[in-house]
Formats: structure tokens, C-alpha cells, sequence
């Protein structure tokens, strides 16, 4: 949906990533880089033992692999303005492919030869269950501009 400029995105339409399966090494890498070693993530006994029954995907290292899934274009995207009311409404685990579904839900015109896209956006498991939810909001150009190099 990011690689067309502001008039081109109608409001209701939907767009799709392809799926990427969360690992360990994910789990354990964004630990390292977030400092987050809270033992759901990261302790196999602690988390079997609580109600998810075993190890889950932090819900921030969901959210960032969903970004890497969504296709944004140089010279459309101006700036990712931010998420509203996300939710982590069902767990991810190791072995989990998810993908995102964007539903464009409003267009508003900032005047400036920019806009933004506002999204209904679902985080969704291999089995079509969501895992995450909130809106995306991205600043959008209503045309071409030279992309800095």
C-alpha cells in the first residue's frame, strides 16, 4: 500500500504482506538489542508455566517485524507518524508465521503536497487468528519528489 503516492489509495482498500516466521534467534536477538530479558520471552520453564504455556515473541519484536513486511517506497513515504491504540491481543510463538493486513480507513490531506494514510492494521498468524491490531498512520507524498541520496 506505501508504494503509491496519496491519491492513489482509496479509502477500504486492503493490502496483504507475504508471511515471515518469527524464530528464536529473533527472540533472543531483539532481547539483546532491547535489553527486555522479561522471562516469557526467554525462559523455556518460567513460560510453560504461565497460561501461553510456553515461550512467546515479545510484542514490540512483532511490531518491528511487521514493518520489515510492509513495502514502502523511496520517494512515496515522507515519515512513519505513528500507531494509535495497538493491542496485543493473542500471543506469537517461536514457529509463528505472521503477515499484516492494512485497511486503508482515512485520507487526510495535510496541504503541503503531503498527506497521510490512516490504516486498520491486523498482525495475523498462520492460522488467520490476529496477534496484534492498532492503526498506522505514514506521511505520504501526492507525488514524485527527488529521493536524497
Amino acid at each position: 500500500m506505501f508504494d503509491k503516492y496519496f491519491g492513489e489509495v482509496a479509502v477500504g482498500e486492503v493490502w496483504e504482506s507475504k508471511g515471515r516466521t518469527i524464530t528464536e534467534a529473533d527472540i533472543v536477538n531483539f532481547a539483546g538489542v532491547s535489553g527486555d530479558y522479561y522471562p516469557l520471552h526467554m525462559d523455556r520453564e518460567y513460560a510453560e508455566a504461565t497460561r501461553f504455556g510456553g515461550r512467546i515473541a515479545h510484542g514490540m519484536l512483532v511490531l518491528s517485524v511487521a514493518t520489515g513486511l510492509m513495502n514502502f517506497t523511496e520517494g512515496v513515504i515522507v515519515a512513519f507518524y505513528g500507531m494509535d491504540k495497538i493491542r496485543f491481543v493473542s500471543p506469537t510463538f517461536i514457529g509463528d508465521t505472521i503477515k499484516v493486513r492494512l485497511a486503508a480507513a482515512d485520507k487526510e490531506d495535510r496541504g503541503d503536497g503531503t498527506g497521510v494514510i490512516v490504516c486498520q492494521t491486523e498482525i495475523i498468524n498462520q492460522d488467520g487468528r490476529t496477534v496484534t491490531a492498532g492503526t498506522l498512520r505514514m506521511l505520504v507524498n501526492h507525488a514524485p519528489v527527488a529521493v536524497e541520496s
